[in-house]
């Protein structure tokens, strides 16, 4: 029930911080694009955490565990930093980009831009029901093991693909195509934050190095 009432604060302090990124950039609320994202992005990130509250707890709460004070390297501390950086920027420059009119997109690329946001978040939640140990934060547990299977059998950090995909879908959907310009500095993040987990996985996973030898791909397939 905690992780739970986490959650549901958790929830509301991110469509606060939503809003205040988006429709203050903005100037104005009349900016249909961010509606349907902020609408778009909390159904996609509730209904499964309904569902883990009530079937899967201890999923929630491996999600729940999230932010640079819950990672234990000081690596990952700064590139979770950094990736929420770079995700603050991208909503708040898609949002000027409206304010400013710098580019003209077309609703039905808007509509494009809430599927990809929609299927990101979707990946990364089958992620966490494939993986029960799939976290928020850099971490192995005495009782974990490697998974090979789903996702997982394509890409190394299937969770991460998820989030890159939605990461995409953000700019596009608030109506923004310079948002996409932040993403070059969110990959060279997202791939050191992956480098420096498979330091770690390969040191204290069993399996892991096997596993890698496996799956060549870390983050997209038949790419990197």
């Amino acid at each position: 029930m905690k992780t739970s009432f986490q959650a549901v604060a958790a929830s509301l302090v991110g469509l606060v911080t939503f809003a205040t990124l988006l429709f203050l950039p903005a100037g104005t609320f009349n900016y249909w694009q961010a509606w349907v994202f902020i609408a778009v992005f909390s159904i996609a990130t509730t209904a499964p955490s309904i569902y883990w509250a009530m079937r899967r707890p201890e999923v929630l709460q491996r999600r729940m565990n999230v932010g640079p004070t819950a990672e234990t390297r000081p690596a990952q501390k700064a590139a979770v930093i950094g990736l929420l950086v770079s995700f603050a920027a991208l909503l708040a420059v898609s949002a000027f980009d409206h304010r400013f009119s710098w580019s003209t997109v077309p609703a039905a690329v808007s509509l494009l831009g809430d599927l990809l946001v929609a299927i990101g978040l979707g990946v990364s939640m089958l992620v966490a029901e494939q993986n029960s140990f799939a976290a928020s934060n850099i971490t192995v547990e005495a009782e974990q093991k490697v998974v090979s299977a789903g996702l997982y059998g394509l890409v190394r950090h299937p969770m991460y693909l998820g989030a890159l995909i939605m990461m995409v879908g953000v700019p596009l959907a608030l109506g923004s195509y310079w948002g996409l310009v932040v993403l070059g500095p969110t990959l060279i993040v997202f791939a050191a934050r992956i480098l420096d987990e498979e330091k770690m996985l390969n040191d204290e996973l069993d399996g892991y190095p096997e596993y890698s030898h496996q799956v060549h791909a870390r983050l997209v397939p038949y790419v990197w």
